[in-house]
Formats: C-alpha cells, structure tokens, sequence
C-alpha cells in the first residue's frame, strides 16, 4: 500500500473530519479514503448500506400517550377496505 501525506488542512477541516469519522463509528483514515474513493468514481469499498442518523434527536422523545395515539393512527391506515379488493 502506498502512503500519502496531505498537507495544508487547518484545523477547522481536521475537527470536522474528525467529528465525522467518529459519527460514522470509523477511523478518520478510513474515512478520508472512502472520501477520496467516491471523488474518484470508484465505489468497490465504501460501505454499502449507508447509515443516517439526521432523526436520532427524536428518538426517544414521545410520550406513552403520543405513542398510543401513533400507534392507533397507524392501525387504523392498515384495515383492508374489503369492498376495494373483491
């Protein structure tokens, strides 16, 4: 394997990259390689099934009383209407 040096990132850059290798749960390493590959087209090694993580801050968020209502709401979308599927 050949090794490269990049010079010239400043500190905001680095942090960032930092931040998000650590949110992905990898190596800022393996983060900027899989950076370089996708600006390079070449696709073969980066993960492939992307993780999000843009909805965790609700996570855990509701009430039991908003989850019944939710959860009633959805129950009432899934009743098959018999007289459409005859």
């Amino acid at each position: 394997m050949t090794q490269l040096t990049v010079r010239g990132i400043d500190a905001k850059l680095h942090q960032y990259l930092k931040q998000e290798a650590e949110r992905r749960g990898e190596s800022v390493n393996r983060y900027v390689l899989s950076l370089l590959r996708n600006a390079a087209g070449d696709e073969s090694n980066t993960q492939k099934t992307l993780r999000h993580h843009d909805l965790d801050h609700l996570a855990g968020t509701w009430s039991e009383d908003e989850f019944e209502a939710f959860d009633r709401q959805l129950a009432a979308q899934r009743t098959i209407d018999e007289e459409i599927w005859r």
